[in-house]
């Protein structure tokens, strides 16, 4: 049967248990058969309704908390695009038939985003277990230890509760530590209006998706002691957090400090290997960097085991700079001299540097990125570099963002 011949309308009304549809709003876009039969309420009852002017929380119970708490998970889902998946809850629910008279109801709910094609949260796909039949069952069997099953059902509704706010809380850390990350990444690369102020370039950073997932990636671009040249660079630290930021800042300034005085990108990574190897939480980081002669039209490179960088002729043909390629910057020994490479461009072509974020999908060959590179950066080459840039990440990185960070740099030669 072809995508075509399904309904998915009639699909959705027909899932088990219940389900339904939720606006970023909060209100009811649509719900299921199921969800409609254990709520006791109607489709026109639900739909185009906000979701606690139907279930509010019962006024005759101070300390209810389940409408709070499923507020928070919502909202959770709507800012992190992530599912939520929530401890047990008691949500009592008032009586269709009887209005002011309030029912017991203990449920299992759990929240995923259904992002649009911005990325962003279109829907709220809200799906909720009723448990409240198991719970009093348990609280019937055994006879004359009823009242121990309540006590132990007690226990383990609490249980859960502790746990939902014990991960809200490191929620919250992760966030906090999160928005630390990004402010010293920040404070420690180079802003984008001092990035050679000679020359046409563009620099772009984008953090992960994730509570976590930022600040390994790093860049820079340095006006050579010779006033002729320039370095540009790009890296990669294992690793995601505080740590990694703190490691990425030692390695980008080590890097241009040693390129000031370098006679080439590979002795500038021999010296930033010879340091990497003494800098914690350095292990297996990547870096290249190119040195641009805008008198003699020549890139010389050098790769640390990380991704080429593309060179795009005024023609569109995209050359990967792959000549010069070695291991990680702490995985050489040490008398060894990294390779370097050479090539020329005509003036009007464009050097883009960039980290695996950009290319890199689970499951997908490195080829297929770098061909889906390539393509757009020929369509796009009669671009600027800044709209150039804005254009790359639109194209390339997932609607819901990359789940590795994400450093770019695009030079007009």
């Amino acid at each position: 049967m072809t995508d075509s011949a399904i309904d998915y309308t009639a699909v959705f009304r027909t899932l088990p248990g219940m389900v339904a549809l939720l606006t970023p709003e909060l209100v009811y876009a649509d719900v299921n058969d199921e969800f409609v039969r254990v709520s006791g309420r109607s489709r026109e009852q639900l739909v185009g309704r906000y979701l606690f002017d139907v279930f509010p929380d019962n006024p005759n119970d101070p300390a209810s908390t389940g409408m709070r708490n499923l507020e928070a998970s919502l909202y959770r889902v709507l800012a992190t695009g992530e599912r939520d998946a929530m401890a047990l809850q008691r949500y009592d629910v008032e009586d269709p038939e009887r209005p002011g008279e309030w029912q017991e109801r203990y449920w299992s709910p759990v929240n995923a985003p259904l992002l649009g094609p911005d990325g962003k949260v279109a829907l709220i796909l809200h799906r909720v277990e009723e448990v409240t039949e198991l719970i009093r069952a348990r609280g019937r069997s055994g006879g004359g230890r009823g009242g121990r099953s309540r006590v132990l059902e007690a226990e383990l509704y609490t249980r859960a509760r502790e746990l939902q706010e014990l991960n809200e809380r490191l929620r919250q850390a992760h966030s906090r530590e999160r928005e630390v990350a990004l402010a010293l990444q920040e404070a420690m690369l180079p802003d984008r209006r001092q990035v050679s102020p000679h020359h046409r370039a563009a620099v772009r950073y984008r953090p992960a998706v994730g509570a976590l997932n930022v600040c390994g990636d790093w860049y820079d671009l340095v006006d050579l002691v010779d006033g002729h040249r320039v370095g540009v660079s790009v890296g990669d630290v294992v690793g995601h957090g505080l740590e990694a930021a703190g490691v990425m800042g030692q390695l980008r300034s080590a890097l241009s400090a040693a390129s000031r005085v370098a006679e080439g990108p590979a002795q500038a990574l021999d010296v930033l290997g010879r340091y990497a190897h003494v800098v914690d939480g350095a292990e297996s980081a990547t870096a290249v960097t190119t040195f641009i002669d805008f008198t003699r039209h020549t890139i010389t490179y050098s790769s640390a085991g990380h991704l080429p960088p593309v060179l795009v002729h005024p023609d569109g043909r995209a050359e990967f700079l792959d000549g010069a390629t070695d291991t990680p910057l702490d995985a050489r020994p040490d008398p060894i001299p990294r390779p370097q490479a050479r090539t020329t461009f005509t003036p009007g072509a464009t050097l883009v540097l960039y980290t695996d974020g950009l290319v890199e999908r689970r499951g997908e060959d490195i080829d297929t990125g770098l061909a889906r590179l390539a393509d757009a950066l020929d369509r796009n080459r009669e671009q600027d570099p800044e709209t150039l840039a804005d254009t790359i990440l639109l194209e390339l990185l997932p609607p819901g963002g990359a789940t590795d960070d994400t450093a770019l740099i695009v030079v007009r030669l």
